[in-house]
């Protein structure tokens, strides 16, 4: 794609949104809750602020800290109106303080800094600046909910510079496409080579990301140790955005697990699924419910039943959070009603952590403190898998625990797969 090309398809995208629906107004939460009930789940969640702010994770992607610091001042610092007074980033329109203006911006920097390098001849820094781009269009889409104009035109955007950028890289990524529903599913296969079948590892991430958010996880930790990712959207996000939640989480990965064994340069015998936080819950329901085809999997800060079923915990939901949640079922629904249909998403309700044990080893792991995954689900998921592990580290510092709980994951593939 052109530099000409790349600004014609910003222009156009974004040409109609000047006046589009703000995030927040969405699905409602932040009518339904008090702003006190706020508290930290994986970000900074500030009453002043609607969205939670995901510094650690975001520089871990590779945002320059300083570049993070001045697109939250210039939303703070903006004069232009906002649906909620009191909550900075819902400043209304696609213009100077949103969300998404701002974040898309340095996005085109990057994405105009990589088109340079390729006319230069320098693809591997031309993919880095392409793969930079793509994770300022993710953030500026986040936190993905439907019916997000402005959130729709910046996916598209990052999954085409993410697809300018696996052009250029030194790793190979090729596109998996399957049928559910009449409808195409798509992921993608990291491959740290291509002259041997590898063991693979499905995975997920939260609600709230796309998979290509995930791409760091392959090249730091996974290309090294010789195992093949293959990334997959949650239902309701991205590429899976045809389907909506329900309590069969794993459907999406089903249908990839079908087709992997199509696909030459995995070992389908050798199979792995591994979620973070709500992407965990497919990842440990698939080693239930396909024992004889899912080797191993791990569980990071899983989402698998004490959220979905305590209302001490669910009312400490941020309303971006309640909002997200409302989305992946499809509609705006009331805080009440959306709790009790939480419910049926908890692996233990379904049967799955209650009775008999799966022969698949799971690797359940958090940080101390984790509001969102407390020890007792990690507990009760290594309790009901034989060989089943699970393990609590430190929270502090934040990049540290990331760091070790990657490297005790990959490690567990390693010795399992």
């Amino acid at each position: 794609m052109s530099e000409n090309e790349s600004q014609n398809l910003s222009v156009k995208l974004f040409a109609k949104h000047k006046h589009a629906t703000e995030t927040s107004t969405l699905f409602g939460a932040v009518q339904q809750t008090q702003q006190s009930d706020y508290s930290a789940f994986d970000g900074d969640s500030e009453s002043s602020w609607y969205r939670m702010r995901r510094r650690g994770q975001w520089t871990w992607q590779g945002v320059d800290p300083l570049e993070m610091e001045a697109i939250f001042a210039r939303i703070a610092h903006s004069d232009n109106s906002r649906t909620v007074d009191s909550l900075l980033d819902t400043v209304e329109g696609y213009r100077s303080g949103n969300w998404n203006y701002e974040w898309t911006a340095v996005g085109m920097q990057h994405q105009k800094a990589a088109q340079a390098l390729m006319d230069e001849g320098k693809s591997k820094q031309a993919g880095e600046q392409w793969l930079q781009a793509c994770t300022y269009f993710g953030i500026a889409a986040y936190p993905h909910l439907k019916g997000d104009s402005l959130a729709l035109q910046s996916e598209t955007l990052a999954f085409k510079a993410f697809e300018n950028a696996i052009a250029q890289l030194p790793f190979t990524v090729k596109t998996v496409e399957t049928q559910l529903d009449g409808k195409s599913l798509k992921g993608y296969l990291y491959l740290p080579r291509t002259d041997a079948t590898l063991p693979v590892v499905i995975l997920s991430g939260s609600l709230d990301s796309l998979q290509t958010d995930l791409w760091r996880l392959f090249v730091d930790y996974f290309a090294p140790a010789d195992i093949a990712v293959l990334t997959l959207d949650m239902p309701s996000v991205g590429h899976s955005c045809h389907w909506h939640l329900n309590e069969d989480t794993s459907r999406l990965h089903t249908a990839m697990l079908d087709k992997l064994v199509e696909v030459p340069w995995v070992d389908h015998h050798r199979v792995g699924t591994m979620g973070i936080r709500f992407g965990a819950n497919p990842a440990v329901r698939m080693a239930f419910l396909e024992p004889h085809r899912v080797k191993a999997s791990a569980s990071l800060g899983g989402i698998v039943h004490a959220l979905l079923t305590d209302a001490s915990l669910m009312k400490k939901m941020p309303p971006m959070y309640l909002d997200t949640l409302g989305s992946r079922l499809g509609r705006r629904i009331p805080i009440d009603t959306l709790k009790t249909r939480l419910q049926a998403w908890s692996l233990k309700n379904q049967g799955l952590l209650t009775g008999r044990r799966t022969e698949v080893p799971i690797l359940a792991l958090s940080l101390k403190d984790d509001p969102v995954c407390p020890e007792s689900d990690n507990q009760m998921i290594a309790r009901y898998s034989r060989g089943g592990k699970a393990m609590t580290l430190p929270n502090t510092p934040l990049h540290d625990g990331y760091h070790r709980a990657l490297t005790e994951t990959v490690k567990w593939f390693e010795d399992v797969l």
